[in-house]
């Protein structure tokens, strides 16, 4: 090559430990009881944009490949991955992302769980799925400890274990789920797959299922929680890949998704005939006993996406850090400061409202007085949570990949895995109005989850004129009870804005609430950028930049 010209003005490799680098969470997570992983996290947020980002590019640039039969015709049901995807599974499962609150109930636990999958999932995403699946399956599961204890002490082992081999021969055990049909979507009710007794009908029974799924998540995972109807109803059943004698059980991958983003990961259709099962609780409450998957599944999803907006708020922070125009460095350009700014605040405050309700989680099972608060609090906020915070990454991360201009558009960038993956978790687990309509009905089946979530906002009230009006006017309207299902969006996106609101008043800097005061609660938040106090916006810029150490 003829040497043209010199290379200049370009920021040096994102290397920083993405926890010690991010001083609102490690002030959260010391805030809300889990300061005792400190050194677990500040170990794994070093892994993170080492090991895991490298690891990252390689699962995304090689997607999972089915291979239905083997070479002699047997039907296997398998789906390859590369080996860097089992290297980023391995991490995650190891440090304890689908185990930990399980297995050490201490103070802190869920915070402490909630901040490593901050940290994993900044730096690769599809993996996440599985190992919150197998996370949120706990629960479910503790309904049937007669068919499931076996299975909660291979999802405690924190042993990642892939090969394809019956759940008892197996050092560690994964849980994915299916619920979803061609027919119905969101409407599980109306699910065609049946469940037919083997003997005896009954929880903790064998049965046989036959039917379909049109999304089944982590199609290698070693069971999975299924629904199918039964004849009292729908029913929830523990579907293993593998009988109790040992053979492949009789449900069969028809083909992977090819999805938008979330490359790394499996996604598949699944059929199934005579499949054997366990039903998992009592027939015809099935969709009860799987909410309770659903609910972890959900936090997570607000929780991955509050990452995601952390990752692509560093990479432009430190971009527009090195990076100059027009005479000086883009970091110093006021319309920029005030972008930057702006998606800091957003950031921040998705991240205070996941980790306050992991607190909440932390709480909920536990014997102290609170426990009954905070399980109120949780039934209302997250839907709430999840329905803002997914709702509002896409247009985040877009803004944050504008602030690179035409790098941040190409596949080098790590920018366009962010972006393709910003709508996902608004879509899983439940699109934006299932979440809203979820609201209104929590909040007419249940009226103490709203008095819940008003003492909550009260906690932050008389510090803010602005916010106290909120406040009550959103109290007045929610006492009013007059809200139809065309409103519900609206309602829920001034619950969500009053809940970071408060938190942000209680826990950040008071740059980054007046901030945020001024512009989502004594406005209507438009076009990233369009506001900002000079002082205010160089502080939050500080505040949020990622810092060494």
């Amino acid at each position: 090559m003829v040497p043209t010209h010199e290379v200049t003005n370009q920021p040096p490799e994102f290397s920083y430990n993405l926890y010690t680098s991010d001083r609102a969470l490690k002030n959260t997570v010391s805030a809300f009881g889990g300061c005792w992983a400190e050194e677990i996290l500040t170990g794994y947020g070093a892994k993170a944009m080492d090991n895991l980002i490298h690891c990252a590019a390689s699962a995304n640039n090689s997607k999972p490949v089915l291979r239905t039969h083997d070479r002699f015709g047997h039907r296997i049901n398998q789906v390859d991955f590369h080996p860097a995807y089992h290297s980023l599974m391995q991490d995650a499962i190891e440090v304890g992302m689908p185990s930990l609150p399980w297995a050490r109930r201490e103070p802190g636990a869920h915070v402490a769980r909630s901040a490593l999958v901050y940290l994993h999932n900044q730096a690769e995403a599809g993996t996440t799925c599985p190992t919150t699946m197998t996370f949120s399956a706990v629960p479910a599961l503790q309904h049937q400890p007669d068919v499931t204890n076996e299975w909660i002490k291979g999802i405690t082992a924190a042993r990642y274990d892939h090969r394809n081999l019956p759940w008892y021969k197996k050092d560690g055990l994964t849980i994915g789920m299916a619920m979803t049909e061609k027919q119905g979507g969101s409407d599980v009710r109306a699910n065609q797959s049946t469940a037919t007794p083997v003997s005896a009908a009954g929880p903790g029974k064998p049965y046989r299922l036959t039917g379909h799924k049109w999304f089944c998540s982590a199609p290698m995972s070693d069971a999975f929680l299924v629904l199918a109807q039964t004849g009292k109803g729908i029913g929830c059943f523990l579907m293993p890949r593998w009988t109790p004698e040992g053979e492949l059980n009789t449900f069969y991958l028809q083909r992977l998704k090819d999805k938008l983003g979330n490359w790394s990961n499996a996604s598949g259709e699944i059929e199934f005939s005579n499949a054997w099962s366990w039903l998992i609780g009592e027939e015809g409450r099935g969709i009860n006993t799987i909410l309770e998957m659903v609910a972890m599944t959900r936090f997570d999803c607000m929780l991955g996406s509050a990452s995601l907006m952390r990752q692509a708020v560093a990479q432009a922070l430190h971009h527009c850090y090195h990076r100059n125009a027009f005479g000086t460095s883009l970091i110093n350009q006021p319309a920029m400061q005030n972008v930057l700014a702006d998606l800091a605040v957003e950031s921040e405050a998705a991240m205070l409202q996941t980790m306050r309700l992991a607190k909440a989680l932390d709480a909920s099972t536990d014997t102290t007085a609170d426990r009954e608060y905070e399980q109120q609090l949780l039934r209302l906020a997250t839907p709430v949570g999840k329905f803002w915070i997914c709702k509002r990454t896409p247009d985040l991360v877009a803004e944050a990949l504008e602030c690179h201009g035409g790098g941040g558009y190409v596949e080098e960038s790590i920018m366009p895995r962010l972006f393709r993956e910003s709508p996902l978790n608004s879509i899983w687990e439940g699109c934006g109005n299932i979440q809203s309509l979820d609201v209104l009905r929590a909040m007419a089946k249940q009226p103490t989850v709203a008095e819940a979530y008003l003492q909550e906002l009260g906690k932050a009230q008389g510090s803010d004129s602005g916010y106290d009006r909120f406040v009550t006017e959103l109290k007045n309207d929610i006492t009013a009870g007059d809200f139809s299902e065309g409103s519900a969006r609206a309602l829920s996106s001034r619950l969500a804005r009053a809940f970071q609101a408060a938190l942000l008043i209680q826990y950040a800097h008071s740059a980054s609430a007046e901030h945020y005061l001024a512009t989502r609660i004594n406005t209507q938040h438009g076009i990233y950028g369009s506001h900002g106090d000079k002082a205010a916006v160089k502080k939050i810029i500080e505040l949020a930049l990622p810092a060494s150490g």
